[in-house]
């Protein structure tokens, strides 16, 4: 299967979410506040990391990948909570 160049809108078109109660990422935004790389919000594919003007991130779990990425590169200790959502609940790709 080939890789095909989608518009991320198109991409995100091809994306459910069965939204849980329980945010399973969570931002420590003063720790973020401290943090001089930000590499949370260029490596989310699904640009969920916003830089707000005194530091922090603003973040949205509502249309994550649950790629895990955030949870990776972040160089900021206990800045990212990442877990799996709870059961029945997150992403479901469908065919595009």
């Amino acid at each position: 299967m080939t890789y095909r160049d989608i518009a991320f809108d198109d991409r995100m078109a091809t994306v459910d979410f069965d939204v849980g109660e329980r945010a399973h990422i969570t931002v420590d935004t003063e720790v973020c506040r401290s943090c001089t790389t930000k590499a949370c919000v260029p490596a989310c594919p699904a640009k969920l990391f916003v830089p707000t003007g005194d530091g922090g991130i603003l973040f949205n779990y509502e249309q994550c990948f649950e790629c895990g990425t955030c949870y990776q590169v972040c160089n900021s200790a206990g800045a990212i909570s990442w877990s799996y959502p709870d059961g029945g609940h997150g992403v479901v790709f469908r065919k595009g």
